[in-house]
């Protein structure tokens, strides 16, 4: 395959993370205000949702959110608890939080 169809194939790709991303930007715009600072960890569900779905995409990203979720409760301890890192993503990060291909060198 010519490396403009797999460059094409890797942006559509983007797409689903995307569309999660705007979706808890959002969340955190209008809904989280609501509730005020009312977050057992740092950073706040949402925040850690964000960052791990940005980071590792829906999927996996997805999946480190719910666990997070089900370990905020009253009863849970709290503190500093933030998303696994990726190392040489192939990645950036827009101004907005959206993730985009690397531009060429």
């Amino acid at each position: 395959m010519s490396e403009t169809v797999i460059r094409a194939a890797r942006v559509v790709a983007l797409v689903p993370r995307n569309l999660v991303i705007i979706v808890l930007r959002a969340y955190r715009a209008i809904i989280s205000p609501l509730y005020g600072d009312v977050c057992r960890y740092y950073p706040s569900c949402s925040a850690y949702a964000l960052g791990s779905v940005q980071e590792h995409g829906v999927v996996k990203g997805g999946w480190l959110a719910t666990r997070r979720l089900a370990r905020c409760h009253p009863w849970a301890e709290g503190g500093i608890d933030d998303w696994p890192v990726t190392q040489n993503s192939p990645y950036r990060r827009t101004a907005w939080g959206l993730i985009v291909l690397e531009r060429k060198a």
